[in-house]
């Protein structure tokens, strides 16, 4: 029927798509974060998405061990000039969002 080695094989497969599945959803969370920050400062969020940069585990303020991501982004302040941001999460919490310097109008 099935050896021990299958179902190995299926455990991280399916140990995989969680991950992946998981991700999409803090990607998610990332990317509406660094809109309606861009919406709130009178930005432009160029490319409409964010992209993984880091990711490490840190303890919340309850002391859980959750995963930490950093998510970059690039913004636009005038239309033409492109700047980057960063939208650090801690689980499911957005921490805090940066912004490069940039020229206002």
């Amino acid at each position: 029927m099935y050896e021990l080695s299958d179902l190995f094989v299926l455990f991280i497969l399916i140990m995989i798509l969680s991950y992946w599945w998981k991700s999409r959803g803090h990607k998610e969370i990332a990317y509406r974060a660094a809109k309606q920050y861009c919406v709130n400062m009178d930005l432009e969020l160029l490319d409409q998405a964010v992209a993984l940069r880091g990711l490490w585990f840190k303890r919340d303020e309850d002391g859980r061990l959750k995963a930490w991501r950093s998510y970059i982004f690039e913004f636009s302040s005038d239309g033409e000039s492109r700047y980057q941001g960063r939208v650090i999460t801690l689980g499911n919490k957005i921490l805090k969002i940066e912004l490069e310097p940039h020229t206002m109008h």
